[in-house]
């Protein structure tokens, strides 16, 4: 067998394990995006994103990161920084307004780590996608070096 049939086996070879890993980028991704949607829809967070609206369920990167910059603006109406709203004391949590302020921080913080997830989702997605692309080019190339040696 000459050295040219040999390469391009190879470079079939590798497009193969290209697509079959890029297929399972894929597939990752979207198991995934389905759970993080899931459990938002679980934990059922509404919020009216717009002046009057309606509540809507809050189960997208968009929605979560609005969500997010929302409560933000309305936890810096109670104090900028936590530093301030806690002062030269300790937190509190009898009081209402520290109290308030913890749990606007945490919702703040879950609704970013969403808008973080599905980021990572979307580039190992997109990673699985070029790996695809990827080993059909190679595969396709393997093939054509095959049929001219």
């Amino acid at each position: 067998m000459s050295m040219m049939r040999v390469l391009s086996i190879l470079v079939v070879l590798v497009g193969l394990v290209g697509i079959v890993m890029g297929t399972v980028f894929v597939g990752l991704g979207m198991a995934k995006n389905n759970q993080l949607v899931e459990a938002m829809q679980v934990e059922q967070v509404r919020l009216s994103l717009e002046e009057g609206a309606e509540p809507t369920l809050v189960d997208t990167s968009a929605e979560a990161e609005a969500a997010g910059d929302l409560i933000r603006e309305h936890r810096r109406g109670i104090a900028i920084t936590y530093q301030e709203l806690l002062g030269e004391g300790r937190f509190d949590p009898t009081n209402p307004q520290q109290l308030s302020y913890a749990q606007a921080m945490n919702m703040e913080n879950y609704l970013y780590l969403a808008v973080i997830g599905f980021g990572l989702i979307q580039a190992v997605m997109a990673s699985g996608a070029f790996m695809i692309i990827t080993g059909v080019a190679l595969g396709g190339t393997g093939l054509v070096l095959y049929q001219l040696s």
